[in-house]
């Protein structure tokens, strides 16, 4: 059964997107970590496994990196839940982005602006960071698989190249070691 436009699902979906959409500073990928919390602690919506899958999906498309909420609207509660996710995750937070935009332009250069400005940088690398431990740990439960994340995230650091190149590298151990059968 798929839910109607006043859905108590349509609504809690809606609820919870738009209360992170306003705290989404640096994307959507900064708050994975909340929308983890979220989805899989708080409401029960999905396990770690099939969040991890949806995640890695929404980053190997093309795309948004807010394709994670569609994603997970669309697992919740079908096309109307995907809608409802999307629309709850973007409108706040542009609106948001706007009318900050407006008062940034007219009071660009100011003392309290740098400083907010400054202030906000460390904060957003935080919650990026925070966003990879969370995935991390929702999607390693083997010794491959965390191998594979941290040389994944040494790669990334110490390198100029293209990411892909991990991926594709973690990709064929895990197929090799599902090949010489061992535990992912």
């Amino acid at each position: 059964m798929r839910p109607t436009p006043l859905s108590p699902i349509l609504l809690q979906i809606a609820l919870t997107f738009a209360s992170l959409s306003l705290v989404a500073i640096g994307g959507a990928n900064s708050i994975v970590p909340d929308i983890h919390r979220r989805v899989v602690e708080i409401l029960g919506w999905m396990d770690d496994r099939t969040f991890a899958n949806l995640f890695a999906i929404a980053q190997a498309a093309p795309g948004p990196n807010v394709l994670i909420v569609s994603l997970i609207g669309w697992h919740v509660a079908g096309a109307a839940g995907l809608m409802v996710a999307t629309l709850a995750m973007i409108v706040p937070s542009s609106l948001l982005a706007f009318g900050a935009g407006r008062l940034l332009t007219r009071f660009a250069g100011t003392r309290a602006v740098v400083a907010i400005q400054r202030g906000l940088v460390p904060v957003t690398v935080g919650l990026i960071l925070a966003a990879g431990v969370v995935m991390g740990r929702a999607a390693d439960h083997g010794a491959l698989s965390l191998a594979a994340t941290l040389l994944t995230a040494l790669y990334v650091f110490a390198s100029d190249w293209n990411p892909l190149w991990a991926l594709a590298a973690a990709a064929a151990a895990s197929m090799l070691g599902a090949w010489l059968g061992l535990p992912a």
